[in-house]
């Protein structure tokens, strides 16, 4: 049977000592002499005493953890943007508790009030499809509790947010579609309680414009994100009477389904219709019919920035007046043959 971890106070009794001594001894305090230091440290080891948690917590008052709450760890784009965290959870000495709000806005509600009751020091959120309510975020400032949200943020100015420039991209497929000799480009949005969706369309449109081609409202199609609702979109897409020669997709995972159901439909995919979209995902390189063009986001580099902004707000308790409640990065580009 293993043997049960020893507490200080038995340390103690064993060496008679007091309980004072044996905590400084393990503290290597000044005030004790080497002979006790290496008497109760070699106890110690033998009685596998491990330090109290708990108690060091409540002293310190931190927990030395943090919350993560993502849409979905089955996307890859998320489980990279989990290792980012990590990385930088670690070098500060903290524990990643997470949690999966699968877009919807009462589980979300839930894991923010689980890891609320749990103490965590600070959360690091990408938003559910489903939120336009922020309540349960405002909340957390009665508890000290600081939010830093990436990839998918609120519109609003007081909170801390770190996200990546999406207008200029969607200028940038636009701009590479034309220039491959496309005029009729259709767009799939994705759901507008999501920011991004918006600077998708915006970037769309002023690409668009630059090459004086009309925005057509047929062309603009919506998702929210589900197998249904993206069949449904591209179907409408494909049975117009003068369909678009290319989509632009909300994001990788759409345009592959989108994709599939076009295939299925007879059309060549990247012949009759070309399809280019978001997010770059490293698994689209290992397909046949694929994107021919996808905008980087850099999850990693994202959720690691949003990391250091929360272990700032920690360490300054709010103070620090010269972090950054809005940082945008810039995304990329990145046509299929320049991937690795």
């Amino acid at each position: 049977m293993d043997q049960k971890p020893a507490t200080i106070k038995e340390i103690a009794q064993r060496l008679n000592v007091s309980v004072s001594t044996v905590s400084r001894a393990l503290h290597n305090h000044p005030s004790i002499g080497l002979r006790t230091k290496m008497q109760v440290q070699k106890l110690a080891e033998e009685m596998h005493y491990e330090p109290n948690q708990a108690a060091i917590s409540f002293k310190q008052g931190k927990t030395f953890t943090i919350g993560v709450i993502l849409p979905n760890l089955g996307e890859e784009f998320f489980s990279i943007a989990i290792s980012g965290v990590e990385d930088i959870a670690t070098k500060n000495n903290y524990t990643v508790l997470i949690g999966q709000s699968h877009d919807d806005t009462a589980r979300e509600q839930q894991i923010v009030d689980t890891m609320r009751r749990h103490r965590v020091d600070g959360l690091i959120v990408s938003l559910s499809t489903t939120t336009n309510n922020y309540d349960h975020f405002e909340q957390l400032k009665n508890y000290h509790i600081p939010v830093v949200f990436f990839d998918r943020v609120p519109d609003r100015a007081d909170f801390y947010t770190v996200s990546c420039n999406l207008e200029n991209s969607s200028v940038e497929l636009v701009d590479w579609l034309v220039n491959a000799g496309h005029k009729r480009i259709g767009f799939i949005k994705g759901p507008d309680t999501l920011m991004h969706s918006n600077q998708r369309l915006e970037g769309y449109k002023t690409g668009l414009k630059k090459h004086k081609l009309k925005t057509d409202a047929s062309l603009v199609v919506h998702t929210d994100l589900s197998k249904l609702k993206t069949q449904e979109a591209i179907h409408k897409l494909l049975a117009l009477k003068d369909r678009p020669t290319a989509i632009i997709a909300f994001n990788d995972y759409i345009a592959l389904e989108a994709i599939r159901y076009t295939r299925n439909q007879g059309l060549k995919i990247n012949k009759d219709v070309y399809f280019v979209s978001y997010a770059n995902l490293p698994i689209t390189s290992y397909l046949d019919d694929k994107p021919l063009a996808s905008v980087e986001q850099f999850p990693y580099q994202q959720a690691e920035k949003a990391a250091d902004i929360l272990f700032r707000l920690i360490q300054s308790k709010g103070e620090d007046t010269t972090i950054p409640h809005r940082v945008l990065l810039d995304s990329k580009v990145v046509v299929f043959t320049d991937k690795k």
